[in-house]
């Protein structure tokens, strides 16, 4: 009998310094100003999108416009949102 009420005051002592160690973290947090910008987040899922793959060999075209313009599109688009 004794013994379960000494894992019962460890499970209850664990989860309070899980919940002060979280309220802890969360007001780090807000000082850090980590959550000044929300809406930038959804955006950077669709960053790697715009940008070519390093893996993907470039086409050139024959006179070298095409790249450039291409470049040009895909900044239009990033600084579009």
């Amino acid at each position: 009998m004794r013994r379960a009420m000494d894992f019962t005051w460890l499970a209850i002592l664990a989860s309070l310094a899980m919940g002060i160690g979280t309220a802890l973290v969360f007001v780090f947090a807000v000082k850090g100003n980590y959550f000044e910008n929300l809406e930038d987040a959804k955006y950077q899922v669709f960053w790697s999108d715009l940008e070519e793959p390093a893996d993907e060999p470039k086409k050139e075209e024959g006179n070298g416009e095409g790249a450039g313009k291409a470049e040009h599109r895909t900044g239009e688009r990033r600084n579009a949102h």
